[in-house]
């Protein structure tokens, strides 16, 4: 951050930074070419579009310029944008001196601007990429935080007045509609936007400065965006919803939904909180309502446990109106003022006062606007008048010459294309043609009212002449043959229709093109061909020629089916033209000489755009006509950017429609690649093409004089003026006179501009308003046109195929009907036959079975009628239910219930009169009270059951680790079974056990209440604190509550809530007590109808009975009261069925006036005279009913009177005459009597109702009072209530910390015992051998280097740990070295010595490993014993902190608590005392000031005086108490002592015991709770029943040895057998041997005398001979092996002998025979 400010002194030239018109170099187009005249609409739809800058100024944006409005004289003051991009937000400064204004573009501007100088005062630069969404100033205005849109969303906060920047940071990736400094904390923020809020502070870290986000999570509730929010001076946000409910947020996260009662929500549609103000929480919503809600019942409000939901009721609202949508608000400069201004959506701006007095002015609507996209403009063809309409459903007329509005129509659809009718259609010029959305057509006409009698206004106003829908859809285009003869309109369901002109329109029909119609333009007067150019969104161009109505025959249909077109479908070819110049532009680059001609190298060229066809094809933006069957189209999307020229195809194709047509020409549209031309108009003088750009601005072409067709359009003149990102200016127009131009775009703006020479502009003003077209004669006379306001209405085509189908309809009615006559001629005919058939003889007469007809068809129609009967019922108990439903409805509205009705109840003699109280119904917020005070009183038992749980004991550590030990099951086979004996001795032995393990229970459970009850040390008696929190509670402070140092206690501390629920009390209680005097009112009135009822019916027996006296002995009879209207005000709403029936009647009767308000007035009067007569006549009726009734009760005892004598009648006359008057004076005495003391009751009450209000009036000033302190005592105890909770949790954590801490010292006693009793048990091992006790004792003590194996511990306590524990191993190696550096060293200590036990040295090894174990051991729990003392320590320190703060958080509470209670003394309170109730007690003479005299009650002061002895006697015995108290002490304390050395002899003994008997401790429970193993017992039966199944298994098996050895004394016989057998086998050989060798001598003494040939034959048949002997030798030597083995057998028989032949010779074979023939035929061959 730079360190030398900025001068405040310096200025910018706002001329050098504002951006002006854009001329092509080169160009003769003036700079001046366009001036701004006048704005004349409003960006309502902006967020936050509305600023104030004083009392009178205005200030919003409008496209490209700031507006400047002055309210008090409509003048409009402009500054523009200056980068040229667009303004993007506004801003102004809290001191009311400086605004910013946060524009668009690359790199946009933040300019802050100084009011009223209007000089450019600071520029901030390099605060986002594109543009900025939002900027706001900090509560002084010191810093500036701004917000950028996409795609960076970067949060700035500026020093502007330096122009740097403080932090920077990222918002978020998504939409950010709002950024805000918190009012209360400069160092926070609060941004939200599309599906989010976040949370920002400036955190100081060590770097510096930095922003800090956290992201509001929404958790449960929907996400919603975010449009406004507002922060609490307690941190808390309350945002608003899409949905109507705010949402408070605590933190980062949602705490509670607020909804009104019911579940409603706060407002309908989206809301914003804007205002916090007078302890109520100001909103507005788009449901037009502003609303104002109590402050602190939100700051406080809390989720239930069911619902996230609070409901509450607002405490103000103020209704701006329906039709509004309200989107920003800001307040008046003044102080203290309640008037702001409000931004309407629908196009408003609003003055608004929110005092919400019964003196509030309405609200004041001080500017209107269009709401939305401006959809159709044009102009006057006579006059400076100019007409619009937009989706807002107003049609609006414009002076554009006197910059005024001269008239608004609004209707039930939105408008969405407009044309003023030329004058060669009306000469008057005030005809206008506007389409609408629902496809309806209306002409309206434009007239001066002035001279008219009909109409009481000078202004001009709007006529219906004429409505039709020809369209289903909206209507997007209208246009008038140049004739005037035909008017042809477009929509978006794809159809034009054409319509002849005249006093009344005339549809002619309708054609179908491929799209919906964006373009419609006639051909000019110069075409010889008069048709129509139809351009379409798809890009498809159909033209169509004028149609003539006398030619066209229209049948059933209006669809002109034979009218020729021509058709044209474009096909983009912007690739192909930016692939040619990419070709041009390398070729000449090609033949430009290169400048190194020693240059080798060569770039490679880059690949050529590829041709593209973009699909969905590019939307039609305008066209109109060139030549005839020519045009030029300007295309959006990929094809925008160039002006193409087409024609249309000679070819006659069926599909022309879907035919991709190519454009003959184009012209480029210069730096405008994306940027197309929505809007085409052309100057008076024809010389200037003025365009409305995609962009927002104007361009202006210069045309060729010769001819009125752009040509070349690179010279032009361009202005931004609409909003660049969604101001499309889609209309623009030229007055007739060509010295003014119309704009207006999509954002709702409509600019005029001056297009005049310089030396014109001075004289253009002269006259001041434009000509109104004048009133014709006819307007006057002539009827309201019929309007279509309802959407659905039939078009003209609908209607008509309507009323083809309702002939179709007829035609099939009147063929129903024959049918119909058909059929009854056919029934008529069968009752003829049927009665033919009765008068046959019965053997030729049909049976009824035979004459009908099938039963089938019966059951189908039975069933069908079944269907359509219960579809009736249903239908009609629906309707029978939702009527009854909604008579209860309306009779609850207009009856209510019978305590709002006034009752007054009159006596009868005298003039006394009695009246109920009103009762209005119980008020949300009241029953919103009771709630919660039952949800409370819910929550109260609650805790205080969980406290009842908690205050359980719990069971010992120990017990449940007992009983989590798992235990080894050992599963046995469940076929064992155990013997009875056994069974039975495993069951007494587990009944002692269970026995022993009850007692063992018992005695623990004892043992643990004892030590329950066992008081702590510094314990006190419950008693005694119990009766110091009472005296605490009931003793208070004795000081006055007007002293200042005077404490509340708690209990008797009034909080906003109590005092809100001691008066609902006070309220319920009057409630009751009016409730009670009510019903005896009521009561009263019953008795008095009763009474009245008996006075007529004596009245009527007086008649009879004076009837038979003669006149002169008639008494006069009391005058007979009245019922009054005021006493059955019951009957008032009572209504039935011939009063409805006379109301609909009457209703009917006067249906046809057209004053409908005056006309139900006037009807409900009289309805209401003739219901009065009605009530009096059921009022005579009832009573009469009554009187009959007495009558009938007393005509028995008159029948039994009629019989007496005649002389005696007439005195029996007089008496009961005098009876009957004395009857009815006492009924009349009685009545008043009864009305007498309910009126003292009545009277009673009103005094102490009286006294009531006047305690009601006392509350509420506290209620006041209390609300002021609420807020900062609220603060306090939330403070002192966090300050306790932490103080809780930091107790718990030290008690934790203390036990775990006792646990660890315990274990590392457990430890260092077993480490002793290792020592003892090396001791013990040496007792025998004394010899080696020094060398022993080396090998055990020495501290040997182990292998750790340690986990990785993350915690640096951990790592601690183990750099001491390496640090502990150098430490005793260095101290152990010098014992160790012996010539023999560490492996001889190892190594056992000479006639040393080898056990007991192994057993030492073995103590010194459990020795090292444990050393070990001790150290980690010493380590971690001084970890949690060190905690322990911290804990406490913390503790003390917290408790510190608790107690500074309590006194400032108790200030607070004071300070309310000395303004709660200074509230005057009245207290009605009469004089004699009234008594001194001062010594002395009355003092005249009595401001210091305190007033008490004579019985409570009677009472002091007795507390004070009383006081005295409990004072002595509490010392009497006290003194005995300290004897008890010193008395248990010896006890303690005496019983602590007795527990210590007892254990010394039981030790002695155990190891005279066990030989070492031993657990008594443990051994008392053995009993017999049932697995031991099952193992034992196992192992009897496994050494059965043994035995048996080995009887088996030498069965089976029995059966082998039988088996091998067979096959030895076998065997022997067959060894006899080779050895005459072998005798035979040996004979066969020996006559070979005799053979093979002979043979050899002819082989000496046999030569040549036969010699061979003869050798050569002995070794064959040989040869096969040896194969039978071969074969006999396996039966050989199998013979000579133990138990062998032979398997293979011998071969057979073969004869034998006489020898011939043969070769002799090397491998025949065994060894011994082999060496023979090798004698006998040699």
């Amino acid at each position: 951050m730079a360190t030398e400010g900025k001068p405040l002194d310096v200025y910018y030239e706002y001329e050098e930074l504002s951006s002006g018109p854009y001329i092509t170099p080169g160009s003769d187009l003036p700079e001046n070419l366009l001036l701004l005249n006048h704005s004349f609409g409003y960006d309502c739809q902006r967020r936050e579009n509305l600023q104030l800058l004083d009392d009178t100024t205005l200030i919003y944006v409008a496209g490209q310029l700031l507006v400047l409005l002055d309210v008090s004289t409509r003048q409009q003051r402009y500054l523009r944008s200056c980068s040229g991009g667009g303004i993007g937000a506004i801003r102004v400064n809290p001191s009311r001196d400086y605004f910013a204004v946060a524009e668009k573009g690359v790199k946009p501007l933040l300019i802050i601007y100084e009011y009223p100088a209007m000089k450019t005062y600071r520029i901030l630069r390099d605060g986002t990429d594109l543009a900025y969404s939002c900027v706001n100033f900090n509560s002084d205005g010191s810093l500036l935080a701004s917000l950028g849109s996409a795609p960076d969303y970067m949060l700035t906060v500026w020093n502007w007045r330096q122009e740097e920047v403080v932090l920077r940071c990222k918002a978020t990736s998504q939409e950010v509609y709002k950024v805000s400094f918190s009012p209360y904390n400069p160092g926070l923020l609060t941004s939200s936007g599309s599906g989010h809020i976040k949370f920002w502070k400036m955190a100081d870290t060590f770097t510096g400065l930095k922003l800090e986000g956290l992201v509001g999570h929404f958790g449960k509730t929907a996400a919603t965006d975010i449009e406004g929010y507002i922060e609490l001076p307690d941190g808390k946000v309350v945002s608003g919803s899409k949905w109507g409910n705010l949402l408070l947020w605590d933190g980062s996260s949602i705490k509670v939904e607020v909804c009104k009662e019911g579940g409603q929500s706060c407002h309908a549609g989206s809301v914003q909180p804007f205002s916090l103000e007078d302890g109520q929480l100001m909103t507005f919503g788009s449901d037009g309502a502003i609303r104002g809600w109590d402050f602190e019942t939100i700051d406080s409000a809390d989720s239930s446990d069911n619902s996230s939901k609070f409901e509450m009721k607002p405490i103000n609202e103020l209704v701006v109106g329906h039709s509004v949508r309200l989107s920003s608000i800001v307040k008046s400069s003044q102080h203290d003022s309640t008037i702001w201004f409000a931004q309407d959506s629908t196009g408003a701006i609003w003055k608004l006062d929110l005092s919400f007095k019964y003196t509030t002015p309405d609200p004041e609507c001080l500017f209107s606007f269009h709401g939305g996209p401006i959809k159709g403009l044009d102009v006057s063809k006579q006059s400076h008048l100019m007409a619009t309409t937009a989706l807002d459903r107003s049609v609006r007329v414009f002076d554009f010459l006197a910059k005024t509005e001269l008239t608004c129509s609004r209707f039930s659809q939105g408008g969405t294309a407009l044309h003023w009718a030329p004058p060669s259609v009306n000469q008057t010029g005030g005809l206008l043609v506007t389409g609408f959305e629902d496809g309806v057509v209306r002409l309206l006409e434009l007239f001066d009212p002035a001279g008219m009698q009909s109409y009481r206004v000078d202004e001009a106003q709007l006529r219906l002449r004429q409505a039709f829908k020809p369209h289903d859809a909206s209507v997007t285009a209208v246009a008038y043959e140049h004739n005037g003869r035909i008017l042809a309109t477009g929509s978006s369901d794809c159809t034009v229709f054409f319509f002849a002109v005249g006093e009344k329109y005339e549809p002619i029909g309708f054609i179908s093109v491929p799209g919906p119609v964006k373009v419609l333009e006639w051909s000019p007067r110069s075409h010889s061909r008069n048709s129509l150019l139809i351009g379409c969104q798809s890009g498809h161009i159909v033209e169509v020629p004028c149609p003539d109505p006398k030619t066209l025959q229209l049948t059933k249909s209006y669809e002109l089916l034979e009218l020729p077109r021509r058709s044209f479908c474009f096909k983009s070819i912007k690739s192909r033209i930016k692939r040619e110049e990419e070709l041009a532009r390398r070729r000449a680059l090609k033949e430009k000489p290169q400048k190194n001609e020693n240059r080798t190298t060569v770039e490679k060229e880059e690949d050529l755009p590829s041709i593209y066809i973009p699909n969905p094809p590019s939307p039609l933006h305008w066209g109109f006509y060139s030549q005839p069957g020519q045009f030029w189209l300007s295309m959006g999307g990929f094809d925008s950017g160039f002006l193409y020229h087409c024609k249309f195809s000679e070819k006659k194709d069926e599909d022309s429609d879907q035919r991709p047509d190519e454009p003959f020409d184009f012209i480029k549209v210069h730096n405008a690649n994306d940027d197309s031309i929505c809007s085409v108009t052309v100057s008076a003088n024809r010389k200037l093409m003025l365009c409305g750009m995609h962009s927002g601005a104007i361009r202006v072409y210069p045309l060729d004089p010769d001819h009125y067709s752009p040509t070349s359009m690179r010279e032009y003149w361009e202005l931004s003026v609409h909003d660049s990102n969604y101001g499309h200016l889609r209309n623009i127009c030229c007055s007739h006179d060509g010295r003014f131009v119309l704009t207006a775009g999509d954002d709702g703006n409509i600019f005029s501009f001056s297009l005049l020479p310089q030396e014109e502009r001075q004289n253009n003003f002269q006259r001041q308003r434009a000509k109104v077209p004048s009133t014709c004669v006819y307007l006057e006379n002539e009827a309201l046109a019929q309007d279509i306001d309802d959407p659905a209405a039939y078009s003209i085509e609908t209607a008509k195929q309507k009323l083809e189908q309702d002939r179709r309809c007829r035609e099939v009615e009147r063929k129903k009907t024959d049918k119909r006559k058909r059929l009854s001629e056919i029934r008529e005919r069968f009752k003829k036959l049927l009665k033919e058939n009765q008068d046959l003889p019965g053997h030729v007469r049909l049976t009824p079975t035979e004459l009908q007809l099938d039963q089938r068809l019966e059951e189908l129609a039975e069933i069908e009628k079944a269907v359509k009967l219960r579809e009736v019922r249903d239908q009609m108990s629906w309707e029978e239910e939702y009527s009854h439903a909604a008579l209860i409805k309306l009779q609850n509205w207009f009856n209510g219930s019978s305590e709002s009705d006034r009752l007054t109840v009159f006596a009868i003699h005298t003039g006394h009169k009695v009246s109920t109280y009103h009762i209005p119904p119980l008020s949300s917020e009241h029953v919103q009270q009771q709630c919660r005070s039952a949800e409370s009183y819910g929550k109260e038992t609650a805790q205080s059951e969980r406290r009842k749980s908690k205050d359980q004991p719990v069971k010992d550590k120990s017990e449940t680790d007992e009983a989590d030990v798992p235990h080894t099951l050992v599963t046995r086979p469940s076929g064992i079974k155990l013997a009875d004996r056994q069974i039975e001795r495993l069951r007494k032995a587990a009944e002692k056990a269970e026995q022993a393990q009850a007692k063992i229970e018992k005695r623990k459970q004892e043992w643990d209440k004892l030590y329950a009850e066992k008081p702590k040390k510094d314990c006190e008696d419950p008693q005694d604190v119990k009766a110091i929190i009472e005296a605490k509670e009931n003793i208070g402070d004795l000081k006055l509550k007007t002293d200042e140092n005077f404490t509340l206690p708690k209990h008797l501390r009034m909080s906003a809530d109590r005092k809100k629920s001691e008066m609902t009390d006070l309220e319920n209680n009057i409630r009751e007590k009016q409730t009670e005097i009510n019903r005896e009112i009521w009561a009263l009135r019953d008795s008095k109808f009763c009474v009245l009822s008996k006075l007529r019916a004596t009245a009527q027996q007086l008649e009879r009975v004076q009837s038979l006296l003669p006149p002169h002995l008639h008494r006069c009879p009391p005058h007979l009261p009245t019922i009054r209207p005021e006493e059955i005000p019951d009957m008032r709403q009572r209504c039935n069925r011939a009063t409805l029936d006379r109301y609909r009647m009457l209703r009917e009767q006067r249906f046809q006036c057209t004053d409908l308000d005056n006309q139900e007035v006037g009807l409900l009067k009289e309805l209401k005279k003739e219901v009065e007569v009605v009530e009096e006549v059921e009022e005579m009726e009832m009573l009469s009913s009554l009187a009959i009734e007495e009558e009938e009760e007393q005509e028995p005892e008159e029948e039994q009177e009629e019989h007496p004598s005649e002389t005696n009648k007439e005195s029996k006359c007089l008496h009961i005459q005098d009876s009957l008057l004395e009857k009815m004076e006492s009924l009349v005495h009685q009545f008043d009597k009864k009305h007498l003391m309910c009126l003292k009751k009545a009277e009673l009450l009103d005094w102490k109702l009286k006294l009531g209000d006047l305690r009601q009036l006392t509350l509420y000033q506290e209620l006041l009072l209390l609300k002021e302190v609420d807020k900062s005592e609220k603060v306090l105890q939330e403070k002192l209530n966090m300050h306790l909770k932490e103080e809780n949790h930091l107790m718990s954590k030290l008690e934790e910390c203390q036990e775990e801490l006792e646990l660890k010292h315990r274990d590392i006693a457990k430890v260092q015992e077993r480490e002793k009793a290792v020592s003892k048990a090396f001791w013990a091992s040496l007792a025998d051998d004394k010899k080696f006790e020094e060398y022993l004792l080396k090998v055990f003590k020495k501290k040997m280097k182990r292998a750790k194996q340690k986990e990785a511990v993350g915690n640096t306590e951990g790592d601690h740990d183990s750099a001491e524990d390496f640090e502990d191993y150098e430490n005793w190696d260095d101290d152990e070295e010098e014992d160790w550096d012996t010539p023999e060293g560490e492996a001889a200590v190892e190594e056992c010595p000479q006639d040393c036990d080898p056990k007991l040295f192994e057993h030492v090894l073995q103590l010194r490993e459990r020795r090292l174990d444990l050393e070990e051991r001790l150290a980690e729990e010493k380590k971690r014993a001084e970890v949690l003392e060190r905690e322990c320590d911290t804990l406490i320190k913390k503790l003390k902190l917290v408790q510190n703060s608790r107690k500074a958080a309590e006194e400032d509470l108790e200030k607070v608590n004071r300070e309310k209670q000395q303004k709660m003394n200074q509230l005057d309170v009245v207290v009605p005392i009469r004089l004699h109730q009234m008594e001194v007690d001062i010594s002395g003479p009355l003092p005249l000031d009595l401001s210091r005299v305190l007033v008490l009650d004579k019985k409570e002061l009677q009472h002091l005086q007795e507390r004070v002895v009383e006081l005295e006697l409990e004072k002595s015995q509490q010392r009497e108490v006290h003194s005995q108290a300290r004897q008890q002490y010193a008395r248990l304390v010896q006890e303690r002592r005496d019983m602590n050395a007795e527990i210590q002899l007892l254990g010394k003994r039981c030790e002695q015991l155990m190891m005279r008997r066990f030989g070492r401790e031993v657990d008594l429970e443990v051994l008392q709770t053995l009993s017999g193993n049932r697995s031991v017992e099952e193992l034992k039966q196992e192992k009897l029943l496994q050494e059965a199944a043994n035995a048996e298994e080995i009887k088996q098996w030498d069965m089976k040895v029995e059966k082998a050895r039988d088996a091998l004394m067979t096959m030895t016989r076998s065997n022997s057998e067959r060894l006899l057998r080779l050895n005459r086998l072998f005798e035979q050989k040996k004979e066969l041997e020996q006559k070979l060798d005799a053979r093979q001598k002979e043979i050899g003494k002819r082989l000496e005398d046999c030569s040549g040939r036969t010699e061979r034959q003869e050798v050569w048949r002995l070794e064959e001979l040989v040869r096969k002997q040896s194969q039978q030798l071969a074969s006999l030597s396996p039966g050989d092996n199998l013979l000579s083995r133990k138990g062998g057998g032979v398997h293979n028989l011998l071969p057979p002998l073969v004869p034998w032949s006489k020898p011939t010779v043969q070769t002799c074979s090397s491998k025949a025979g065994r060894p011994r023939l082999a060496r023979r035929g090798r004698k006998a061959c040699n």
